[in-house]
């Protein structure tokens, strides 16, 4: 039974019906119906939409739909001959879904292989890179294929696949950790691809935690792929195995090539971040030493990662230690004379904040004036988020007013706000973060999904349905896809109304029953004795 096929939107059906008549109607001088000729069929995703109309096949229908055209038979014959409209985004994106549904269908169960039903459906559109990594980017479980979604589209006579084309195969294929198929698609690209096609496959090798394979592409990538074999490929590798904490191959790798390619200060500088992004504090000083005995220079980034590195071991260990081996790293560098810079303050900074140091941090900040630094963008969202957590509300509002002063406004966009929306409301400060969501509006942020649904859930918890209802209205005038959901008010903000308590009577104790006996005998004596007149007539 051959599977239900999604409709298409008006948009694309026009251009289809569009290329496919006017296309076999151009050339023909005269406008008679006897003269043109038949249209061809539908593709095969439209027959079955468009089962219930017979225009496709009848001459006086095509011309009375022509007729609805605002332009002539001249001028649209000479904008599908000389000058083909370009395809804009959402168009592309609406071609990349088509192709995307015909590369994940079960292809037992249809009738013509992969190539054939896309030269049947998509003859009329143009390829471009775009739309290629469009449709891989939705088509999670396209598998194998991709592959022959290649082939065809280099069967196609208006597409030229180049390197960067070729490089979102490669990157599809090892984010699903087939490397055979990206194999054969660095062999079929061969004489084509390049830099791109390189870093895309070293990349998810090394993410893919396959650092052999990737010291080992090294030495067969010239053979089997084409790649040339150079000291910059040498550094892409070495910076990629680094960034993922596989330092120690990276520097195994490095010392074998040592007579081939010698090591300058970029791959010195990469090794030692490599291992202090895998923890290694000892092995990194002990790499910083051969470096200098070496006669090279260690430049402010490899030892802002040593003193990242030091700040995230004091955390876990001993958080009180954090200032005095901090202080030992920049010690080390004023002794090797190498200068302070923003990212050596950011890494103190963010340090601080996380152990709940604002204080220190601000100082920091006070005090980069003295080294020749100025706080850049990291710097403020740092310490404005520092300054919520720790319910300085007023002062994370002076720090974005000092952030916009500074000249990075820009960088307060959707996600900074959000972040900034979470923090507050996870702190129950729910007043401040509508006030801030004020500002983030002003600034001319629009708030997604995620912004409305965090506030709404906030305010419902706070018992404030009234406002939480003027959101929702806002959000769906505002276009936001955002859904009712069931939210639950926090017993702790609900107002609970006063109970009137009973109260009830405790039995006497003897003491007590011998207590009240007393007093009533002493008032039934003293009912017998004689008032004084002027205390009956004050009575």
């Amino acid at each position: 039974m051959r599977k239900p096929t999604i409709p298409l939107t008006a948009l694309q059906l026009r251009k289809v019906l569009y290329l496919r008549c006017f296309t076999t109607l151009h050339n023909s001088s005269t406008h008679h119906l006897s003269v043109s000729p038949p249209a061809p069929p539908p593709p095969l995703y439209l027959r079955e939409s468009l089962s219930s109309y017979t225009f496709y096949s009848s001459p006086f229908q095509w011309d009375s739909f022509r007729n609805f055209s605002s332009q002539t038979d001249n001028t649209l014959a000479t904008s599908v001959n000389e000058s083909p409209e370009k395809i804009g985004e959402e168009e592309e994106n609406s071609i990349a879904e088509l192709f995307s549904n015909e590369l994940q269908k079960n292809p037992d169960a249809e009738p013509l292989p992969l190539p054939k039903r896309l030269d049947l459906s998509f003859s009329h559109v143009t390829i471009s890179p775009t739309v290629i990594l469009a449709t891989l980017n939705i088509s999670p479980d396209a598998g194998r294929m991709a592959l022959d979604f290649l082939k065809w589209a280099k069967s196609r006579p208006d597409f030229q696949p180049d390197d960067e084309a070729f490089s979102y195969f490669v990157d599809y294929f090892g984010r699903r950790k087939d490397f055979k198929a990206a194999h054969e698609v660095l062999v079929d690209g061969r004489g084509v691809i390049g830099v791109k096609c390189l870093e895309a496959h070293v990349d998810r090798l090394v993410r893919a935690g396959r650092p052999t394979q990737a010291v080992a592409l090294f030495e067969r990538m010239e053979k089997d792929y084409g790649f040339s074999k150079n000291m910059d490929s040498l550094k892409l590798i070495v910076s990629n195995l680094c960034d993922y904490g596989y330092a120690s191959y990276a520097e195994k790798m490095v010392k074998s090539l040592a007579n081939e390619f010698f090591p300058d200060e970029y791959i010195c500088n990469a090794l030692i971040e490599g291992w202090c992004v895998d923890g290694k504090i000892e092995e990194a000083k002990r790499l910083v030493g051969e470096i200098y005995r070496g006669g090279f220079e260690i430049s402010t980034s490899a030892y802002n990662s040593i003193l990242d590195c030091v700040c995230k071991i004091c955390r876990e260990k001993d958080p009180f230690r954090l200032r005095i081996e901090a202080q030992s790293v920049l010690t080390d560098m004023e002794r090797n004379g190498v200068p302070r810079d923003v990212e050596t303050f950011n890494v103190l900074i963010t340090n601080l904040c996380k152990i709940r140091q604002t204080e220190e941090a601000m100082t920091l900040l006070d005090s980069m004036g003295m080294w020749g630094c100025h706080p850049d963008e990291t710097t403020f969202l740092v310490l404005i988020k520092s300054l919520y957590q720790a319910a300085r509300v007023g002062e994370g509002d002076e720090m974005i007013d000092r952030m916009k002063s500074a000249g990075y406004g820009e960088a307060l966009d959707k996600k900074a706000y959000y972040e900034f929306l979470k923090i507050l409301c996870g702190i129950e400060r729910i007043d401040h973060a509508m006030s801030v969501f004020g500002k983030m509006k002003e600034d001319a942020c629009e708030p997604g999904v995620k912004t409305y649904d965090l506030l709404i859930q906030k305010l419902y918890a706070h018992g404030r349905s009234d406002k939480a209802n003027a959101l929702y209205k806002e959000a769906k005038s505002n276009g936001v896809p955002i859904e009712r959901k069931e939210y639950k008010a926090d017993p702790r903000f609900v107002k609970k109304k006063p109970t009137a308590v009973k109260k009830e009577k405790k039995r006497e104790t003897f003491p007590e029953k011998m207590a009240r006996k007393r007093r009533r005998l002493k008032q039934i004596r003293l009912s017998f004795v004689k008032k004084p007149k002027k205390m009956r007539r004050r009575a």
